[in-house]
């Protein structure tokens, strides 16, 4: 039998997967059994003999070292994201319960603003509820010498618009400071109903200002469903319950009721407007019809006092350059919820539902 037999079918079995934890001599001796050995005694291998530990040992100890590196390098990636990740789930956490905030007061004189932008609603960013919060805010700071309502809105909820109104005129008589309205493109309808409680309004000349009257917008499916022949089964207690639905026919009576109640809310918006412009107001008869027009054209009605931005009015009218800003803002784990829901039900319950805005 030739001994070199059992060193070529040593060097023919399958080795071992090297551990990531071994240390490289570990991963040489499990390479190259009897290499060790080999160079211990000193010996050179034979020219039969195996070639391993001659040729080969250089070899194998360099693919040891790069191997453990590289899962050294691979354990320290994973760890890096794993902390980014963590990082980031405790700053969603840390947003979900942290109080919405605003610019916060200074000791100094400043003049303080509230922005009314968007639509004017509930559970919206130009809500009553957080718009009257930041407004008691600029008030009560006793550095606040005047307070900015910096408006870009087409209007909205007549009832929320009148909320703010309301909390206008008590905090000015409360306070005793005054209130400018700044208006950036748009200042309509509801808008317009807050804006009114200001002691001056200021426009940019292409601002569009006015807008003054009241809608109630639906759908009415009645002749489609004639046409595809569905049948309506609506059951109500009282005959007026299911006034204004969109899937039955509007009845004269219940028309001119509904008319009436928008008559009421207009003579309300006006006579607030009225009160708030006073003699300024130069009165058409087109002032209270809807119209609406540019800020150059407002300044003219009465409907507006002068041409003039934020930075304008703070420096040149209150006098109070520093600019502080009360606004409420939602924290981001409220902004990505209040965009989900919004995205997954406004547009089918607009479709269906008849609702009475200012716009």
């Amino acid at each position: 039998m030739n001994p070199n037999d059992d060193s070529r079918a040593d060097s023919e079995l399958p080795r071992p997967i090297p551990d990531a934890t071994a240390r490289p001599e570990d991963i040489l001796n499990a390479a190259a059994p009897g290499a060790s050995a080999h160079a211990a005694a000193g010996s050179a291998p034979t020219p039969g003999g195996s070639a391993v530990p001659g040729r080969y040992e250089h070899v194998i100890e360099q693919f040891a070292h790069d191997y453990l590196r590289d899962r050294r390098s691979d354990r320290r990636w994973k760890s890096f994201f794993r902390l980014i990740w963590v990082s980031v789930l405790l700053l969603f956490i840390w947003s979900m319960f942290s109080a919405k905030h605003h610019g916060g007061a200074t000791t100094g004189p400043h003049t303080a603003l509230v922005e009314v932008r968007g639509e004017i609603a509930p559970d919206t960013e130009a809500s009553a509820e957080l718009i009257n919060a930041a407004l008691k805010a600029a008030f009560e700071d006793p550095g606040s010498q005047a307070v900015v309502l910096r408006i870009n809105s087409p209007g909205g909820s007549p009832v929320q618009s009148g909320i703010v109104n309301d909390e206008l005129k008590r905090l000015k008589a409360l306070h005793k400071k005054k209130v400018y309205a700044v208006v950036e493109e748009i200042c309509a309808s509801g808008a317009y109903y807050i804006a009114a409680g200001a002691d001056e309004i200021y426009v940019d000349k292409a601002s569009v200002v006015g807008s003054i009257g009241v809608l109630m917008d639906g759908f009415g499916f009645t002749e489609v469903m004639k046409k595809v022949g569905v049948e309506r089964r609506l059951m109500t207690a009282g005959e007026n319950k299911g006034m204004l639905d969109p899937f039955s026919p509007v009845t004269p009576r219940q028309q001119a009721y509904a008319q009436a109640m928008l008559d009421q809310i207009h003579q309300q918006f006006i006579a607030v407007v009225r009160e708030g412009r006073g003699t300024r107001l130069k009165e058409t008869p087109e002032m209270f019809s809807g119209l609406f027009w540019n800020g150059e054209q407002a300044v003219q009605l009465g409907l507006a006092d002068g041409t003039g931005t934020l930075d304008y009015v703070a420096r040149e009218v209150v006098k109070a350059e520093d600019v502080v800003d009360y606004t409420p803002r939602d924290n981001v784990a409220e902004r990505i919820a209040k965009r989900f829901g919004a995205a997954m039900g406004e547009g089918a319950v607009k479709a269906v539902r008849s609702t009475m805005t200012i716009r």
